[in-house]
């Protein structure tokens, strides 16, 4: 049960055509926090191999800023909402971009590498509280076919931030603001940071829901068991596989297990469980959250390889890499904006077909790599990229429409959680994989290491594609 506490600028229905305006301001606020939170996982790619040099990271140092962003991310996502319902989730989004603007103020003047992995963190908490909320605050604002074009609109945002951030990480380096550098990619965000904290206090309707426990044995036990996946893979590789990476692995599904029985005796005693395992009873859902941690695998790890590749085996500078992004961002935009329609006519097939076509991107520039390594043109790269991008923008938006879809508007805020949850924990578990491979490689060269990580995203790739068959054919409307 939800609460609206201070009016919205619009009433939902019967909004004046002079309003409407008005009416959709709450979303443009609440999408710019969205678009700050997956920038910010995407934009460090292209400065990656700058910071390294600046700070005198290790391979981990740099997986780390990335993998730990999102793994903060995913553990606390849950609990983020949680706050929202007790506290007002205008106000949870609000001191999540505030906490946000922090980390990256932490980033931006880190000294080492050590601070800088701690400042990701930071901002890893900040990304939780505001996105778990903005699913939560499109849910109670704007209903019906209005919520529908809010979450479009929401799927796009996540979309353009994903592939954006490379171009403008590059531009931003390429401009060297003040001189920063690097440091650039992270400071921009404190006078947005702290405009949108703002804007979401003056324009965005306060709301609460009903107040549900945090279960902190519930949060320590995911956050030890996915720690325990995490820590080994990105850690394991430069110290020379020791035993206590081992430990960790193997410990890793026992402590995720011993979570799922906690949260499922939650439910049996009428509890909150953090996690609403019931709903994996469905095997539409159970499909479509596995893609969706699949797909997600390879999203963020696909734009850190690449971004390495580029720069550290090609010799672009940021801003030449960000260009080469921009290939694949204009067959991203120009196939998102038909894939709902796509959807609502073929259903799960679009699914299908999203993720053989980013899977036979990757394959063409696995032949072009093999091929040219990492000399001749750039634009040899250009068929891969355009199909990689196709393919992300038939999958993105359709992917969680066709999850969401199949469930009642009761269930949608915890299944959301969920949803996000499964993101950023593909994207975690993704870069400490695909890390492990790729950096092994790289002795024999970034060609061969780029092709060996890319190896590795097209299985992912092949299993979006087989899960996509057990999620509903056609996008059910409740």
């Amino acid at each position: 049960m939800s609460t609206i506490t201070s009016p919205p600028p619009a009433a939902v229905a019967g909004v004046a055509t002079g309003d409407r305006v008005r009416h959709w301001i709450p979303l443009s606020v609440v999408l710019t926090g969205t678009f700050m939170a997956v920038l910010d996982f995407f934009i460090v790619n292209v400065a990656l191999p700058s910071m390294q040099r600046s700070l005198h990271a290790s391979p981990s140092s740099i997986e780390w800023t990335a993998a730990g962003y999102a793994l903060v991310t995913a553990v606390l996502l849950v609990a983020s909402g949680r706050l929202g319902d007790r506290f007002g989730r205008r106000a949870t989004f609000a001191a999540g971009l505030v906490v946000f603007t922090v980390g990256s103020a932490a980033c931006g003047f880190a000294p080492n590498a050590t601070t800088l992995v701690i400042g990701r963190v930071v901002q890893g908490v900040g990304c939780a509280m505001v996105s778990t909320n903005v699913m939560s605050l499109i849910g109670v604002l704007y209903v019906g076919p209005e919520r529908t074009v809010a979450l479009s609109a929401y799927a796009a945002v996540m979309g353009v931030a994903a592939i954006g951030g490379q171009l403008i990480g590059g531009a931003l380096l390429a401009l060297d603001p003040a001189g920063l550098g690097w440091r650039s990619v992270f400071l921009i965000n404190l006078p947005i940071g702290a405009v949108g904290a703002l804007a979401a206090i003056r324009l965005v309707p306060e709301s609460r829901g009903e107040a549900q426990s945090l279960d902190p044995l519930g949060i320590a036990l995911i956050t030890a068991g996915l720690c325990a996946l995490v820590l080994p893979l990105v850690e394991g590789r430069q110290l020379g596989w020791p035993l206590w990476g081992w430990l960790c692995l193997a410990a890793s599904p026992v402590i995720l297990a011993a979570f799922a029985v906690r949260q499922l005796g939650l439910s049996r005693r009428g509890g909150s469980p953090l996690l609403p395992l019931a709903l994996f009873r469905r095997r539409s859902f159970a499909a479509g959250m596995a893609a969706q941690t699949a797909f997600w695998m390879g999203q963020a790890s696909f734009f850190l390889i690449l971004a390495l590749y580029l720069q550290g085996g090609r010799g672009l500078s940021p801003i030449g890499a960000g260009g080469v992004f921009t290939i694949l961002a204009v067959s991203y935009v120009f196939v998102s904006l038909r894939a709902p329609a796509l959807a609502a006519r073929y259903g799960r097939s679009v699914i299908t077909a999203a993720g053989l076509t980013l899977a036979t991107g990757h394959l063409l520039l696995i032949g072009a790599v093999a091929l040219w390594g990492t000399g001749g043109s750039v634009l040899a790269l250009a068929p891969g990229l355009i199909t990689a991008g196709a393919g992300m923008g038939l999958a993105i938006g359709p992917l969680t429409a066709n999850l969401l879809a199949t469930l009642r508007p009761e269930q949608a805020g915890a299944a959301a959680g969920a949803l996000a949850t499964a993101q950023f924990v593909g994207s975690a578990v993704g870069v400490a994989i695909v890390g492990v491979v790729f950096f092994g490689a790289l002795h024999s060269g970034y060609d061969t290491a780029l092709q060996a990580g890319l190896a590795v995203l097209v299985g992912a790739l092949a299993l979006v594609a087989v899960l996509s068959r057990a999620m509903p054919a056609k996008e059910v409307r409740q």
